[in-house]
């Protein structure tokens, strides 16, 4: 592909960018709140250990062994086309998760420079549900800050994978984790802190049901990045000494601590000042610009905290978003008017402003029309994504190393075991199987 990591530390702080998205920094803390707490984490760790890591593993070893992205990845191992449609898949899920992932970027980015310039002053949680509301009205500037969001994650990708992506992971994962850890012992030391950090620790499995064990599953495969073609694409970018397994599970830990650090910074503000930590969504972008405003520096520690989820959200924006520049590379190389990575990211950018333009016109209601299945775009792509297209991109991927890709393209590497063929030909499909029928209510 012309490109590759040029270090094995690049490709795991690079694929733990990936995965360490919105996903863990503000999905984990509000599903936490409303599945349980401690005992969810556990179910968490678990599902994560034995859905995600092999998962994980497999979408490293589908890029590494053919040294292609998602698009050329399945042609290259089957020697057929028949497989070529999970590479689609692949782009019609990024596209998705794109068309609205950067509009949430783009609040991430528009509450750090509220938040900057103090604009939070004096609110209560009622006053800030009332501007967040305000904001989510105002189509234009949510575009903006969206557009935005596309022109960094474009500006980064416009170079050469070890000169953008790897330089640039290189420094934003030491700054997430050095932002992480000042903000969760500031908020350890609140009075009353330790309350949520026992919330978030101590398990009470009487609250455990099936549906907060399905949750536990679909939260590690959120937060893993799987099933959308990211790993694959990071995966052909490896070097050939490097180690699959190795490198999965590291990620995987490094993805638990940022979850789990970003817990003990939610949970510890929101008991030390009286707050629910079952807000949900609201919980990042109302209940804590409420919860720093009783705290000391206020101006200092809601900043930090945006920043965090702007740089959480950049990392991740990239390894979607190249998955598409290197699908449009690919796919055009043997056509009369081949893309080059410049040209693939003009491409891809214009796309992705476009998408985003439609999705936050449709949830304003500046264009009514824009709904599917009585849903707008923003709703409708989040709700495919997470039930329909990253499920059965998992499932796919599993079944394709599992049952259909020749025994003797791995059987040198070190993560093909028994056990791992196992696991990818039954244990994960029945998983995935369980977690895509329920999301749809067929169980």
């Amino acid at each position: 592909m012309g490109n590759s990591f040029s270090s094995k530390i690049g490709v795991l702080l690079a694929a733990a960018g990936s995965a360490v998205g919105l996903g863990s920094i503000w999905k984990f803390p509000y599903t936490v709140g409303e599945n349980g707490g401690g005992a969810f984490i556990i179910l968490y760790i678990v599902c994560s250990l034995i859905f995600g890591l092999p998962l994980v593993m497999n979408e490293f070893l589908i890029g590494k062994l053919s040294g292609k992205s998602a698009y050329g990845a399945y042609r290259t191992l089957s020697g057929t086309g028949r497989w070529q449609w999970l590479s689609w898949m692949n782009l019609l899920s990024v596209l998705a998760i794109l068309s609205f992932y950067f509009v949430v970027t783009g609040w991430c980015f528009y509450y750090m420079a509220e938040a900057a310039t103090n604009s939070f002053a004096g609110m209560d949680a009622k006053a800030l549900e009332a501007h967040f509301t305000a904001f989510e009205g105002k189509a234009l500037l949510m575009i903006v800050y969206a557009v935005i969001g596309i022109v960094l994650t474009a500006s980064v990708l416009w170079f050469d994978v070890n000169k953008g992506i790897e330089r640039l992971s290189k420094i934003l994962m030491p700054l997430l984790f050095l932002i992480l850890i000042f903000m969760a012992i500031h908020m350890i030391f609140l009075d009353g802190g330790t309350t949520g950090l026992k919330y978030l620790f101590e398990p009470d499995f009487s609250k455990i049901t099936s549906k907060v064990i399905l949750q536990a599953m679909g939260l590690s495969f959120f937060t893993l990045s799987v099933g959308v073609g990211a790993l694959i694409t990071y995966g052909g970018y490896m070097p050939q000494d490097q180690n699959v397994r190795g490198t999965s599970l590291q990620m995987i830990v490094l993805v638990l601590i940022v979850s789990l650090l970003a817990g003990m910074i939610v949970f510890p503000a929101v008991f030390a000042y009286g707050f629910s930590p079952q807000e949900g969504p609201e919980l990042t972008f109302v209940t804590l610009p409420a919860v720093f405003q009783h705290m000391f520096a206020p101006t200092v520690t809601s900043t930090a905290f945006f920043a965090l989820m702007c740089v959480a959200a950049i990392t991740s924006t990239i390894s979607m978003m190249e998955v598409m520049v290197a699908f449009f590379c690919e796919a055009t190389a043997e056509t009369k008017r081949p893309l080059n990575r410049h040209h693939s990211v003009i491409v891809v950018s214009l796309i992705l402003i476009l998408a985003n333009i439609l999705s936050v016109l449709s949830m304003t209601g500046h264009a009514n029309w824009l709904s599917v299945m009585g849903m707008n775009l923003f709703d409708s792509a989040n709700a495919c994504v997470n039930n329909i297209l990253m499920p059965i991109g998992a499932l796919g991927a599993a079944l394709f190393t599992g049952w259909f890709v020749p025994k003797t393209r791995y059987q040198g590497s070190r993560v093909a075991s028994f056990i791992y063929l196992v696991i990818l030909r039954w244990i994960v499909p029945i998983g995935i199987a369980i977690i895509f029928l329920d999301s749809l209510n067929i169980i």
